[in-house]
């Protein structure tokens, strides 16, 4: 029987074979098995028992293979309870060629839920099975993958039924079922209809210009952000109405992102993420942890946003976690068994105040030491900084600007915009793995984000009087391509890299801080 297991983020069909023989009554399972996998022996006797399937005293030996993967989780129960009841004959083998089996039993026989069953099914379906069998309350999630049959059991005794059943009776019972939207379809769809509903507006901020137009940078070529400024100047305003001007996600990437979704067991959506943990967060939470490690907020954050808000609050351990998913865009957990990877491709926001009171410079409000100024910024290392692509400094919010009817433009405009800068992206990228000019290495940077004379003659300049890193160098040339995009330009002019270098002023807060 074809059964499936999940180590990180790669998912591994399974061959859960069963050999009923004479001897003393046992069952025996082999084939690197975690101890969810050996406690599943005593949950399918007794499933079997209790939903009146008698299997004589046999020597039942099950092996799950190849045996050089770990195997964890519950997912196996269906398959080896199915495989008892084709090896003692109770069903056909051929009702089970290909098909892929997964599910989690209890005593009375019930069908019970799973993560993960989304990258399972979509690997059954690039290894050519044709139909899949899955508990009913992951039917909803198997049933996103299109061009494999799915069906939802919600007891053993429902699976054999429908095993039981010509090709043709099988094919309406799916269709039966699709007919039949579940409480879980209805809720996803509701779940993402109210986020919409609810996305903010930049209409709704009143001034601060500057910090919608590099939240509107930044979104267009996936850069990451940091604003810095006083209490109550809009910072988190901004930052949490930038899920709505990116563009949507592609089909490709709602299957990524929905697959780390589906092993984490969290709520999927086909909308892109938006993660804003509290500062209080562990480093095990944020990159992904555990006996079994399952993802943490960076790949939860996979495709889409990952805000921090209060940057300084977080403890210097956290912050330090973000340096190679910044640079890999992934994440590394070492156990004993193996690597696990998981995708961390998410572009970084972030908000922070100048000082611990939140006044500095302005000395009438600020009463922070230097020593407490340099302490609370220095939780924040230079090599975080220089990964970071856009630094806006947000002015106080005066009366004047509350009374005056919101400028600029709304939500509506500037997704259209961002838009328009990903098509021109997607031109430049159509033969690469790139997406945005903010994920373009350094290696390529010449070649898709090229330079007249003059202009690098500019940056060459700008380069010497700033002592800026080479990572510097690459991230100002990227930037000033994604705004050359958003004008529809072909070339980027010195006006584009005099831009992206006010952008780019991480290293004066560092400096500022060393001061």
């Amino acid at each position: 029987i074809c059964s499936g297991t999940i180590y990180g983020l790669q998912s591994h069909l399974i061959q859960v074979e069963v050999d009923v023989s004479r001897g003393l009554p046992c069952l025996v399972m082999v084939g690197s098995l975690g101890s969810e996998v050996r406690e599943s022996q005593e949950r399918v006797k007794v499933a079997l028992k209790n939903s009146g399937m008698d299997i004589p005293p046999s020597h039942i030996s099950v092996n799950l293979s190849p045996a050089d993967i770990h195997k964890s989780g519950t997912g196996f129960d269906l398959a080896i309870a199915l495989g008892i009841l084709t090896a003692t004959e109770i069903l056909d083998a051929k009702v089970l060629a290909d098909v892929f089996v997964i599910g989690e039993l209890g005593l009375s026989g019930e069908i019970k839920g799973v993560k993960g069953v989304l990258p399972l099914v979509w690997e059954a379906f690039r290894q050519g099975k044709k139909q899949c069998l899955v508990p009913r309350d992951n039917y909803a999630e198997a049933s996103v993958i299109e061009g494999i049959r799915v069906a939802g059991a919600g007891s053993i005794q429902e699976a054999c039924d429908y095993l039981q059943l010509s090709e043709e009776e099988q094919i309406k019972e799916e269709l039966k079922q699709r007919r039949q939207e579940t409480e879980a379809q209805r809720e996803w769809k509701k779940r993402d209809h109210r986020q919409e509903e609810k996305a903010l507006d930049f209409a709704e901020v009143h001034g601060q210009e500057n910090l919608k137009r590099g939240a509107l940078i930044a979104a267009a070529g996936f850069h990451h952000l940091l604003f810095s400024g006083p209490p109550g100047a809009g910072k988190t305003m901004i930052a949490q109405r930038i899920p709505g001007i990116l563009p949507p996600l592609t089909r490709e990437e709602q299957l990524e992102v929905m697959s780390i979704y589906s092993i984490a067991g969290k709520p999927l959506t086909k909308m892109r993420p938006f993660q804003a943990p509290h500062h209080t967060i562990s480093p095990q939470a944020l990159a992904g942890g555990g006996r079994i490690p399952k993802p943490g907020v960076l790949s939860l954050a996979h495709r889409g946003i990952l805000f921090l808000d209060e940057m300084p609050e977080f403890s210097a351990n956290v912050l330090e976690v973000l340096r190679q998913p910044l640079e890999e865009k992934k994440v590394q957990i070492a156990r004993t068994q193996g690597v696990y990877r998981y995708p961390a491709e998410f572009m970084l926001v972030c908000a922070l105040n100048p000082c611990p009171c939140g006044y500095f410079p302005d000395r009438n409000r600020c009463r922070c030491t230097e020593p407490e100024i340099r302490h609370y910024l220095g939780k924040i290392s230079g090599p975080i900084l220089d990964r970071i692509d856009i630094c806006v400094e947000a002015a106080p919010v005066t009366i004047k600007d509350l009374d005056a009817p919101a400028s600029g433009y709304d939500t509506k405009t500037l997704r259209v915009m961002v838009e328009e800068a990903r098509e021109m992206q997607k031109k430049r990228y159509r033969e690469t793995a790139y997406d945005f000019n903010g994920e373009v290495s350094g290696n390529d940077v010449k070649k898709f984000c090229r330079l007249g004379e003059k202009e690098q003659r500019f940056l060459e300049q700008a380069y010497e009087a700033g002592q800026m890193s080479v990572r510097s160098y690459h991230k100002i040339i990227k930037l000033a391509r994604t705004i050359a995009d958003l004008e529809h330009a072909d070339e980027i002019s010195v006006a584009h890299l005099a831009e992206a270098i006010c952008y780019h002023s991480g290293k004066r807060l560092f400096e500022r801080r060393n001061e």
